[in-house]
């Protein structure tokens, strides 16, 4: 409820004096992509599922490890009890008892502890495929930075041709070689460019202020130099398969499921353990010797649970086909992803060299036109239409620059090569 106000005043103090906004510091594109991984509390919150993967994994080992209690009990009753003299129950007793025992047979409890190791592995991938999305969320707000400061350029040229014609019909009108209307006309147009560049300015800062957020930073973070991809080489499907974090995240759990569906014949396995109960009582009574022991052994095996079993390896293996099925749909994204990413790279650098060329021809146009009107050879409204085809041709081959550059980027995402 608070953004409008808020965008209204941001508005309002950088029409009023752009010089007031405090520059924000500079930082590298590697600088930017290392801190937002290292900073950046989602990769924290991923990095905790490792952590409690390790502390299952303990837990799953503490069920197959020997395990010691030791109880202590004390009794009173209203009076020692016997007959002829002995006594069959003191009045105050104590019982000292211990219980040493650990499973002998358990294959179900002991395949938890492969398939907590699996679930440290998924884990583990899960935290890489996040780290790579912060570093790719990074480097995106780090080139929206570089793109908008580009377009702040390009407002700011036009701007300053719109005054320089506006300076040059004034003097003219006082001159009286000009009209009012030639002058009216060049002040709308810098009017309309003083007024682009200001949002154009805005938006630089918002850019700004996301990257500063993204690094976790307290603040608004200005990009640097601009980056540079290495494109050199595509490699083979092995080996960007391998690199990239998402199919091996997914290949993780493909392999956890189908190791808990190998398992589930171990639940018809039966049980089987041992115990050791020494007792020590005092004072001992006539029939109650004061040091006894007892041996224990086991062996439980579940005839019938009501299909339980049964139910539970079926979804088991509804679970692994799940995730084979998941797999192979993010083998076919990630194939498409590269062959779309490659071609888009190829057309968008065509692309940014058609543009470029038009934003030169525009500006040769521009300057000819201007000079034309300066001899009275042609119109303001010519010099006018120039300046706009002038801007929007510099923006189209902006806007080009961005889209090459995050095509890049997107390429060395499909082939598992960024973060390096």
């Amino acid at each position: 409820m608070h953004k409008l106000p808020a965008l209204a005043l941001s508005l309002g103090l950088l029409v009023a004096s752009p010089a007031l906004a405090q520059t924000p510091p500079k930082i590298e594109f590697e600088e930017a992509v290392r801190r937002a991984i290292d900073q950046n509390p989602t990769v924290a919150e991923a990095a905790a599922n490792i952590r409690r993967a390790e502390a299952l994994l303990t837990q799953s080992r503490s069920i197959t490890q020997p395990f010691v209690a030791l109880g202590l009990t004390n009794t009173t009753i209203d009076g020692t009890r016997g007959f002829d003299g002995g006594v069959t129950q003191p009045q105050n007793q104590s019982v000292f008892s211990a219980s040493v025992g650990m499973p002998v047979l358990s294959l179900a409890r002991w395949a938890t502890i492969d398939q907590a190791r699996d679930q440290i592995d998924v884990a583990t991938r899960s935290t890489a495929d996040v780290r790579q999305t912060i570093a790719v969320a990074a480097a995106s707000a780090y080139l929206r930075v570089i793109a908008t400061r580009r377009q702040v350029d390009v407002d700011a040229s036009a701007l300053e041709n719109s005054r320089a014609h506006l300076d040059y019909a004034q003097k003219r009108l006082e001159g009286g070689a000009g009209s009012r209307l030639n002058q009216l006309r060049a002040a709308q147009q810098v009017a309309a460019d003083q007024s682009r560049l200001e949002v154009t300015r805005l938006l630089l800062q918002s850019a700004q202020e996301a990257l500063g957020v993204v690094i976790a930073a307290d603040g608004p973070i200005d990009a640097g130099a601009e980056p540079t991809f290495d494109l050199a080489t595509a490699g083979t499907e092995a080996e960007w398969t391998a690199a990239r974090t998402d199919l091996q995240f997914q290949a993780s759990v493909q392999r956890a499921a189908e190791r808990v569906v190998r398992d589930s014949w171990k639940d018809w396995v039966p049980t089987a353990g041992v115990q050791f109960d020494p007792v020590f009582l005092t004072p001992s009574g006539l029939f109650q010797p004061s040091r006894t022991w007892r041996l224990s052994m086991t062996l439980t095996h579940s005839l019938f649970d009501g299909g339980q079993r049964k139910a539970d390896a079926r979804l088991r293996e509804v679970t692994r086909d799940q995730a084979n099925l998941a797999f192979v749909g993010l083998q076919i994204q990630a194939r498409s992803e590269v062959r779309l990413s490659q071609e888009t790279v190829a057309s968008l650098e065509r692309a940014l060299v058609s543009a470029q060329e038009s934003a030169e021809h525009a500006t040769e146009v521009l300057k000819i036109t201007t000079a034309a009107f300066e001899v009275g050879a042609t119109t303001n409204l010519e010099v006018i239409d120039a300046q706009r085809s002038a801007h929007d041709a510099s923006t189209r081959s902006a806007l080009a620059e961005d889209a090459v550059r995050r095509a890049k980027l997107d390429l060395l995402v499909a082939l598992g090569r960024f973060p390096k």
